[in-house]
């Protein structure tokens, strides 16, 4: 029988924890709502560049670019400068 600090992939029903199965859906709820909201505000901020004339797909490039480390963005550069080149676009 489980001591009731982590609960099974194979519990049977009667075993879970209501109070605890609840409080992890509403904590993923709470944190789904924040993340809706979040977006709404990246939006907004994409919206506010585009209304002062900046491009929002390149600055969405540019945030995509700039998660990715050193390393992984140069072997993108050149894997994409080895395809334009083969396809005679340098």
């Amino acid at each position: 029988m489980p001591d009731g600090s982590a609960v099974s992939k194979k519990v049977r029903p009667a075993e879970v924890a209501a109070d605890r199965l609840k409080s992890f859906i509403e904590r993923i709820e709470k944190l789904e709502e924040e993340r809706k909201a979040i977006g709404g505000d990246i939006r907004d901020v994409y919206s506010e560049a585009k209304g002062v004339g900046y491009d929002v797909k390149t600055m969405r490039k540019i945030v995509s670019l700039r998660k990715m480390d050193a390393a992984d963005r140069d072997e993108q550069d050149a894997l994409l400068d080895t395809y334009k080149h083969a396809l005679g676009m340098i």
